[in-house]
């Protein structure tokens, strides 16, 4: 087995980037055959993929996309055939004059038939106040907000999907370091009985070496919970069980050189603040739209009519009209539910902007916390490197000075479990590095399967756009996907 392979990422760009960056978890996993291993960037390639969240919020993007042809419409022909059919009975009482003795008389006469006929309308919006054209820009930044929005979901999958990685190489590392630390502790308790049995120790040694077994085991017990929870949060994400996992490597090469460009970055690509400007910018056409219902609008309509046996059902009548006519709407007062809409959009244009300037704020707090915690997690690994030294140097004497009666077996077990938690915590924050790295780069807004060049399709909602946005008929969802 070659365990050097296992340090390979798969994209070309991050092997560059990373080489050398690979997290020391050397007590996670025996080496495995590079061809069966599965590492991070090959997951997330999973996850992007296939996870449901990240589909449903593409599917959400491609049905925002209808709103573009919808407003569009507000300047395009609208043209019906409406048609009649039925049976009709007439009957018509007339006046036929008098007769000899001076009195009136009528004439009656009844008509059956089946009258039937179409009529075609058109009607083309020559200035609708703006309604239209600001409708499509408004429609347009709402979908540019909705693909921002697709990114914030695209970078948590891909962050969480990284930690649940990360997760389960910490939780299976933390499980072998206390599965083998059961087997030295009954090593530990099989000598310390061995010299009670010659007199060298006492029954208090033997019950002590006892008890560190027995919590030993319901730590590991522990961890293999902690274990199983970590799988199956790994698998929701992914899409599939871990298997054979290589070491993560941080992507702290990927991140600016410092916190103030960060948060520069951050401000401008961020999806958070990305999507609130387009907001801001779909409220403040919002106004427009609301404004035009107190403009005039100038419509042409047409009318094309053919009737037969419709004159009081007599067969054989037709009747046959055609019309074209301009039409001006002037509105002075209409109850004044315009105004109230204009000043409720101005309102939302307010709200939009004051929520844009809460998302950056949010944003610069997300950059400033996530540095703070991947240097905290690489400070972590330094001392935590330096720990597991000094405690395996320590346990390595208290057990020969335990040997000639300088040490108790109680201070011989202390220092096994200080070099336990030595390596534990070197495993924790050698987990939390490449997640806290992550995180950084997302919080700038950068995380995505393009930076990560990972080996995948990358999904381009613009296609599906391009396809609808000024489709005129059709039921069919195109294949933009």
């Amino acid at each position: 087995m070659d365990c050097a392979a296992l340090s390979k990422p798969q994209a070309a760009r991050v092997r560059t980037a990373v080489r050398g960056a690979a997290t020391a978890l050397a007590l996670l996993l025996v080496c495995q055959s590079p061809a069966r291993a599965e590492s991070l960037l090959s997951a997330l390639a999973r996850a992007y993929n296939g996870n449901p969240d990240l589909n449903q919020s593409r599917a959400a993007v491609r049905a925002r996309d209808e709103d573009a042809p919808k407003a569009l419409a507000g300047m395009r022909p609208k043209a019906n055939i409406q048609a009649s059919a039925g049976p009709q009975y007439a009957n018509l009482r007339f006046p036929a004059g008098r007769n000899a003795e001076g009195q009136r008389q009528y004439s009656l006469e009844e008509y059956t038939g089946w009258p039937r006929g179409t009529t075609f309308n058109m009607q083309q919006n020559i200035f609708d106040g703006g309604r239209t054209e600001n409708s499509v820009k408004q429609a347009e930044s709402s979908i540019f907000a909705a693909r921002a929005t697709m990114r914030l979901t695209e970078q948590a999958i891909l962050q969480n999907g990284a930690t649940a990685y990360m997760n389960v190489l910490r939780d299976t590392a933390v499980m072998n370091l206390r599965k083998n630390n059961i087997a030295v502790l009954e090593q530990q308790l099989k000598q310390t009985q061995d010299r009670f049995q010659v007199g060298e120790v006492t029954r208090t040694d033997v019950a002590q070496a006892e008890a560190s077994l027995a919590q030993a085991r319901s730590e590991f017990y522990a961890a293999q919970a902690q274990l199983k929870n970590s799988v199956a949060n790994y698998r929701q994400l992914i899409g599939d069980d871990p298997k054979n996992l290589q070491p993560g490597a941080s992507v702290e090469p990927l991140l600016p050189k410092n916190l103030n460009d960060a948060i520069q970055v951050a401000l401008v690509e961020h999806p958070g603040v990305v999507s609130a400007v387009h907001q801001v910018d779909a409220a403040e056409l919002a106004v427009k739209v609301a404004e035009s219902a107190l403009m005039p609008n100038l419509s042409v309509n047409t009318q094309v009519s053919n009737q037969y046996d419709s004159f009081l059902g007599i067969p054989g009548t037709r009747q046959f009209s055609a019309a074209a006519a301009a039409q001006l709407n002037i509105p002075l007062y209409q109850g004044g539910a315009e105004y109230a809409s204009i000043r409720q959009a101005k309102e939302q244009l307010g709200q939009a902007r004051l929520n844009a300037d809460l998302q950056r704020d949010s944003v610069r707090a997300s950059v400033v916390s996530s540095y703070g915690l991947l240097e905290t997690a690489k400070a972590s690994i330094i001392s935590g490197q330096a720990a597991v030294r000094a405690a395996e140097t320590a346990l390595a004497g208290v057990r020969e000075e335990a040997k000639v009666g300088q040490r108790t077996t109680l201070d011989v077990l202390n220092a096994q479990q200080a070099l336990l938690n030595a390596r534990v915590s070197l495993v924790i924050s050698q987990r939390d590095r490449v997640v806290a790295s992550y995180a950084v780069l997302g919080a700038i807004g950068r995380l995505s399967a393009q930076e990560l060049d990972l080996n995948v399709a990358l999904y381009d909602p613009t296609i599906h756009y391009e396809q609808v946005k000024t489709k005129w008929w059709g039921t069919q969802t195109p294949d933009g996907r």
